[in-house]
């Protein structure tokens, strides 16, 4: 963790932090209100300090957390999750999330018909309109 400045900015420390994979991505969340400082729209440049709430609304999740380090190099995922701590209602409201999101998936399994047609399936079909 870098102690070198006192700010960073945001769509950095988001890509550090590894809730994106690029730093596009960050800033494209960031400048389309996916990512709130202080519950306050923000831009990619916007430098966060410790301290600084955050808001991340990804997919069909969402984060509350305190930005609780700086560092403006990507590492492994256990250094990340050193960088923020999350609120336990946000926590459980995600785990609470995932679990129905699973039980869901269980409920409507994966079928073999939704799948793109193979070679030797496209040929089929393609003899079929032919006739």
């Amino acid at each position: 963790m870098s102690g070198e400045s006192e700010t960073i900015r945001l769509d950095k420390w988001l890509w550090a932090a590894r809730f994106f994979k690029t730093r596009k991505l960050a800033s494209e969340a960031i400048a389309g209100g996916k990512v709130h400082v202080n519950n306050q729209r923000s831009k990619p440049g916007k430098e966060i300090r410790e301290g600084a709430i955050l808001t991340i609304s990804k997919d069909m999740y969402r984060w509350e957390i305190t930005v609780i380090a700086l560092n403006s190099q990507r590492r492994s995922a256990k250094e990340a999750i050193l960088l923020y701590e999350e609120s336990p209602e946000s926590h459980a409201k995600r785990q609470q999330q995932v679990t129905l999101q699973r039980e869901q998936r269980e409920l409507f399994p994966y079928s073999e018909q939704d799948h793109k047609p193979n070679k030797k399936e496209r040929r089929l079909i393609h003899r079929f309109k032919q006739s």
